[in-house]
């Protein structure tokens, strides 16, 4: 459960940003308050995985599925370049999030 409730967390993280870009510097109300009910959700939910998982490897985790979900739909939504090194990039970010969790006691 602990695992979902910090996946569920690195979610939001992409929701948030996705939102910041949407609201152009808290320029648009609608945007910026999905920013803001994003960010309150996903530290939520970090600070109850933080309960019972090491805080370097949740926070590495909440971070990598947050970088690796903002990298996808900045491509899809914005129009982001794609190519090669970016993709080995987000290879690596997927390789060291499975990593820390194969490697946690928890």
């Amino acid at each position: 459960m602990k695992w979902l409730i910090l996946f569920i967390a690195g979610l939001l993280e992409v929701w948030w940003a996705i939102a910041l870009k949407y609201s152009q510097g808290f320029t648009k109300l609608i945007p910026s308050i999905f920013t803001i009910i994003g960010m309150i959700g996903s530290f939520y939910f970090l600070s109850l995985a933080l309960k019972t998982l090491p805080l370097g490897t949740a926070y590495a985790i909440w971070t990598g599925i947050g970088t690796i979900g903002t990298v996808i739909f900045g491509i899809i939504l914005f129009r982001e370049p794609i190519n090669i090194i970016r993709i080995i990039c987000i290879g690596f970010i997927i390789v060291g999030i499975l990593g820390l969790k194969l490697v946690s006691p928890h």
